[in-house]
């Protein structure tokens, strides 16, 4: 009991030194930031329960894993996992479908050392941050939370690796210092105070042991509006990728055109955009992972419904999501009209761009 308790209380302590690590200076500044009272952001630096959504807010903005939080600190939290997810990336990885032909190849280039790079492209919204956060959590992920069948076994010795997500939406990311400093400390390193970019480069080929993988979400921001990461930043992540850590560090990145092409258009000339040797192209799902995802509703759809969602939303996951979410309500409100198709047609017509 003791040795729980001091565990709980250890944890604790981790969970508020994130918020300093994060740029808060207070638990009000937090509290401001997410648009929660006080009181909500307290409770849940205490260990207290707290609303679903607001717990989730919370560790996204203090970059915290929201099921560790809950685990190591006995927090109750009603959780209740949407089945069809029409907005935000699916970071869950029993809501994640399809795409095996493409996780195959990826998990292949990253199990054998050297670690190897990709760059995976899509249009928007057709799931490259979903993948990104698949390939982080589905090795790790404990089989009673993934679905029956579910493969996670894509890697050898899946805990030797480490894996560090950069949004380059978050502001945060947008200076060499916060970069520097998020990459070292994903990988277990102290980042010395007054790093430069050398120090970086020492303390990474020096102290690197594990396989370690940085998933590049939306470069094209960074790229476009974060004028300290330039050429001479660039070129040093790709020496550390390829001639200074024995093979241990690989890039995967997301973008809506080849890097080369990305890199251009931006004015960028640095190497370190040749390096991504094989390209996963994101388009519509095969028709068996477009039907396993539609199969996943908690109410079985009708085979005539079934069809006609593969037609109409020409198999991309996020119409998928919106037409069997519209289905799903209809269900549950008991309306077994025709109505709930029109208003899944309207809600599709928003991206036409797909």
């Amino acid at each position: 009991m003791a040795r729980s308790l001091k565990v709980h209380l250890n944890y604790l302590e981790r969970v508020k030194s994130s918020l300093q690590r994060n740029g808060y200076p207070s638990q009000n500044a937090l509290a401001v930031d997410v648009g929660l009272a006080l009181s909500t952001v307290k409770n849940f630096l205490s260990g207290k329960p707290v609303d679903y959504i607001n717990f989730c807010d919370i560790c996204e903005k203090l970059e915290l894993d929201w099921q560790e939080v809950a685990d190591k600190t006995d927090t109750v939290v009603p959780v209740q996992l949407s089945p069809f997810i029409t907005g935000a990336p699916v970071t869950q990885p029993s809501r994640f479908f399809g795409r095996e032909k493409e996780l195959k190849r990826l998990f292949n280039l990253i199990k054998k050392h050297p670690l190897q790079n990709a760059a995976i492209i899509g249009k928007r919204r057709i799931g490259k941050t979903s993948l990104l956060h698949y390939l982080k959590n589905i090795t790790t992920t404990p089989v009673e939370q993934l679905r029956e069948g579910q493969k996670s076994d894509w890697l050898p010795n899946p805990k030797n690796y480490k894996w560090i997500f950069v949004d380059f939406q978050d502001h945060r990311m947008a200076t060499r210092k916060k970069l520097m400093s998020y990459i070292l400390e994903c990988m277990g390193l102290k980042y010395p105070e007054n790093c430069s970019l050398c120090d970086f480069m020492n303390i990474v080929s020096d102290n690197l042991r594990n396989p370690t993988v940085i998933l590049l979400d939306e470069i094209g921001v960074g790229l476009q509006r974060c004028p300290e990461l330039d050429d001479e930043f660039w070129e040093s992540l790709r020496s550390l990728a390829t001639n200074q850590t024995q093979g241990n560090l690989g890039f995967i990145l997301a973008t809506h055109s080849s890097p080369t092409e990305l890199a251009r258009s931006t004015g960028h000339s640095s190497p370190f955009f040749n390096i991504f040797g094989y390209t996963a192209m994101l388009d519509a799902l095969t028709e068996d992972e477009a039907r396993e995802l539609v199969a996943s509703s908690p109410i079985p759809f009708a085979e005539e419904d079934i069809n006609w969602i593969l037609e109409e939303s020409r198999r991309l996951p996020l119409l998928l999501q919106i037409l069997c979410s519209e289905r799903l309500f209809a269900l549950e409100e008991y309306d077994n009209d025709y109505n709930w198709r029109e208003e899944g047609l309207k809600q599709v017509q928003n991206f036409g761009d797909l």
